[in-house]
């Protein structure tokens, strides 16, 4: 072999060896229920990534009457996965929200920027068809521990 090989070689297994010790440790919490096919979040390195949650009265799949009562409830359960793993809503880099009518943007809004401490994560606010259990919002994001 020649000298580059060797060093394409040798530079390939450090990369490999770097990202082979991380793993990836998965997450299941009550609200998401132990009996649904889908981890809660997974950590991989410094990377939270979050499942869609939806805001549930606690212990139940029953959705609130009030949509900001749902949002408070969605965050809540974000911030409690996040906190797992020692992270904060601060640590959020993105965020996707599907929202049955869009008309609730400035319901939720009100209640989402209250979780936040210095800047709001890029995200995307995405009008959708029905959602599990009645729900009128589902969020999913990654986080990220500098």
């Amino acid at each position: 072999m020649n000298k580059p090989t060797i060093l394409f070689i040798l530079v390939l297994t450090l990369f490999g060896c770097a990202f082979a010790g991380e793993g990836t440790t998965y997450f299941k919490s009550e609200v998401a229920g132990q009996d649904l096919p889908f981890s809660d979040a997974a950590l991989v390195g410094n990377t939270l990534y979050v499942s869609g949650k939806g805001g549930v009265l606690p212990g139940t799949r029953t959705v609130p009457e009030d949509p900001k009562e749902e949002a408070r409830l969605l965050m809540e359960d974000f911030k409690t996965t996040l906190e797992r793993v020692e992270m904060t809503m601060d640590d959020l880099v993105y965020v996707t929200i599907y929202c049955t009518d869009l008309n609730l943007y400035s319901d939720f809004n009100e209640v989402y920027r209250s979780y936040f401490s210095k800047d709001f994560p890029p995200r995307a606010f995405i009008g959708s068809g029905p959602l599990l259990f009645g729900l009128r919002f589902e969020m999913q994001g990654i986080a990220v521990k500098d």
